[in-house]
């Protein structure tokens, strides 16, 4: 049997480069929070137990969203820090008592409201039984520029074997909590650099370019376009679905099998 899952999501931060006064992760996106979808993406998987998320002491907003539709697999943490490392370190800390050291923890970042099922289907299937962990990536497509402090080009740099990295990220309790508590918290941007730190090599898992992060005021509405997109096709296939059962329930009656009463005589 497979060890447990569960997921943390970092969401203390306040987003800055987004240029608006809201936190990132509570900015609205197709009528619901950054957050929501983001927490709804992994609360869906049969295999992840909880979701946890790691919020500003003082956030008042969280608890102002509608999370009835997740219920009891999500769990707020009140315990945010300074940096990402922090935060993740801090929520982990906070739920010692109900992970165990070799549950996997996926981490995610509150601002990737776009994670798809194969994505996730994907990590368990190639990081279950593996000793280190890793998470999702896609490889470089677009040329890589290094500028100089005028902005101009500096260097062109070889983009093989360079690799985007994204969230969520899969490792053990009791490697990450070890891995975060070595690791410089501003150095350590993710979970896989600090486990880089202890000299380990998460594995690369492919993503999708779907699941972007949202950084800037124009990432918003392409987010959107993809959530809406997502929504509109899983509409379309359960009417598929309830069509194909109808044309089914029809069939098997048949047009012959209709009863008539007999009039008395």
């Amino acid at each position: 049997m497979p060890d447990k899952a569960y997921a943390l999501i970092p969401a203390a931060g306040t987003g800055t480069r987004v240029g608006t006064p809201l936190p990132k992760q509570y900015l609205d996106i197709a009528g619901r929070p950054l957050l929501y979808h983001a927490v709804r993406a992994l609360a869906r998987h049969p295999r992840i137990e909880q979701v946890f998320v790691v919020l500003a002491q003082r956030d008042e907003r969280f608890a102002r969203c509608d999370w009835r539709e997740i219920g009891a697999r999500i769990a707020p943490l009140y315990c945010g820090g300074d940096t990402r490392a922090a935060s993740v370190f801090n929520g982990l800390l906070a739920v010692r008592d109900i992970v165990a050291g070799s549950d996997w923890v996926l981490v995610h970042d509150a601002a990737r409201p776009c994670l798809g099922r194969d994505e996730l289907d994907r990590l368990f299937g190639e990081l279950d039984g593996d000793e280190t962990g890793g998470l999702l990536a896609v490889p470089v497509a677009d040329t890589l520029k290094r500028a100089n402090r005028e902005t101009r080009v500096a260097a062109t740099e070889p983009r093989d074997g360079l690799w985007l990295a994204q969230t969520p990220q899969m490792f053990r309790y009791r490697l990450l909590i070890k891995a975060l508590h070595a690791c410089d918290p501003v150095v350590a941007t993710d979970e896989a650099r600090a486990v880089e730190g202890l000299g380990l090599k998460p594995k690369l898992v492919i993503g999708n370019r779907s699941n972007i992060k949202v950084t800037f005021a124009e990432d918003l509405a392409l987010a959107e376009l993809i959530v809406n997109d997502r929504e509109s096709l899983t509409a379309r296939k359960r009417l598929g679905v309830r069509k194909k059962a109808q044309a089914s329930r029809r069939q098997d009656a048949g047009p012959g099998r209709a009863r008539t009463r007999k009039k008395g005589k």
